[in-house]
């Protein structure tokens, strides 16, 4: 096995268990929902019909960026040209789409997930909501990447939500993120008119982020000798 098809063994391993993960988080469905990974100018993909929860390597099909199959037996999700869209417009290293119940009940109502909570400025903010289209068509295509200028993700009308990241696992992350806001905001609106943070507030979480490196652990410093 060359270098190259052991790498893309890996992704098609990984793609499958993020698969794995989201179903068993609740986020896919039956066979709703696409998953891939890219690597290079090749990209993992999960396979059209097959149950994401359960999936299995050889369920996930690598495609080059103009979406000829280059490895694996079974057709590509429908949705491959939204994918491949995502990857030479923003130039990311995964792609995630779900129907995940949250977003997806959102999308049926809103226009626009308003900012109500600092963590969703991993995402870029507020989280925009591209117009309806038939899935699988390349009108659906441009309106999803026209909603994810700037943003991690976007909220398909009527449809689901897709996420983007550098990462399979921050897509990944990006997509259960994107569910639990979508929850928070849901259950805020039954109590009364969710608050939005403002310009100044997010600018204000982004600069203590910075400054305390938010996110990441921290080692205990040593005590000095002088300290004890």
């Amino acid at each position: 096995m060359t270098d190259s098809s052991s790498v893309l063994g890996q992704e098609r391993t990984a793609v499958a268990a993020a698969c794995r993960r989201l179903g068993a988080e609740g986020l896919l469905i039956g066979t709703a929902g696409n998953v891939s990974a890219r690597v290079g100018d090749r990209v993992a993909i999960t396979a059209t019909g097959a149950v994401l929860a359960e999936l299995t390597d050889d369920q996930v099909t690598v495609v080059d960026l103009d979406g000829n199959v280059v490895a694996g037996a079974l057709e590509p999700t429908s949705e491959l040209d939204l994918h491949l869209g995502v990857y030479r417009r923003y130039g990311t290293g995964a792609v995630v789409h779900t129907h995940a119940p949250m977003a997806t009940a959102l999308s049926c109502v809103l226009d626009e997930l308003p900012c109500i909570h600092y963590q969703l400025l991993a995402l870029g903010g507020s989280v925009r909501v591209a117009p309806y289209a038939t899935f699988g068509t390349p009108e659906l295509a441009e309106s999803v990447l026209t909603a994810l200028e700037g943003r991690g993700a976007a909220l398909m009308a009527s449809h689901g939500a897709l996420t983007h990241a550098p990462t399979l696992d921050k897509a990944v992350e990006h997509a259960l993120l994107l569910e639990w806001a979508c929850g928070v905001y849901r259950h805020a609106a039954a109590l009364g008119t969710p608050r939005v943070l403002d310009e100044h507030q997010q600018l204000a979480v982004i600069e203590a982020a910075i400054a305390r490196n938010y996110g990441t652990t921290h080692p205990v410093p040593p005590v000095q000798e002088g300290n004890r």
